[in-house]
């Protein structure tokens, strides 16, 4: 019985990683066109905690289903985040390869931007499988504000967690094939778990 149960939770965690790497094909796919880029991560966001918890089939019809819905809804803000964090990238790279003392103004001022910015986006992702699907970019803009004020340290390690995966994955570019969608979605995930309730078990003695 022993070993049936582990045979069992093997077969369980393998689905859960194919369903994830389906989704990120389906994600890399979809996300070719700079429009399409954030509608497919939140749509894959939405769909996230099903596939972990093997919950609901039909993954990959959904992540469409909410894709459409997304792209509806948030193609315009979308292409505004897309824009913003490539001037951002921009700005980060000309001051960082710039010469004089304004260089460490202008890198004092857009490092702890980047930073906000990143952990306001995972905050995002981090409540968006609970927000309604008619929220609109204002409202899940307000909750993942209060998210961010409520977890500041577990969404800045998050943060740094992002950073450190975007280093690697500039030095191989391979990574982005396996996780340019998943590693953001499964870091918000984690974010958005509940933090686990200490008992009498835990506190030693």
């Amino acid at each position: 019985m022993q070993k049936a149960n582990r045979t069992s939770a093997a077969l369980t965690k393998l689905a859960v990683v194919g369903d994830l790497l389906m989704l990120q094909l389906a994600f890399l796919v979809i996300s070719v066109g700079v429009l399409t880029l954030f509608p497919a991560a939140f749509a894959l966001q939405r769909v996230l905690p099903d596939a972990i918890s093997q919950e609901r089939p039909k993954l990959l019809r959904r992540f469409l289903a909410e894709f459409r819905l997304m792209m509806k809804q948030h193609w315009l803000p979308g292409f505004g985040l897309w824009t913003g964090g490539l001037m951002l990238a921009f700005g980060i790279s000309f001051w960082a390869y710039a010469a004089g003392p304004v260089r460490i103004v202008a890198l004092a001022i857009l490092i702890p931007l980047t930073g906000m910015i990143l952990g306001l986006y995972l905050s995002g992702l981090a409540i968006l499988p609970e927000a309604p699907a008619t929220a609109t970019m204002k409202t899940l803009f307000k909750s993942a504000n209060l998210f961010l004020l409520r977890r500041p340290l577990p969404v800045a390690g998050s943060v740094v967690i992002l950073l450190t995966w975007f280093a690697l994955a500039s030095q191989v570019p391979t990574l982005l094939v396996v996780g340019s969608g998943l590693v953001p979605a499964l870091t918000a995930y984690w974010l958005s778990r509940p933090r686990r309730q200490k008992t009498s078990e835990d506190v030693s003695i």
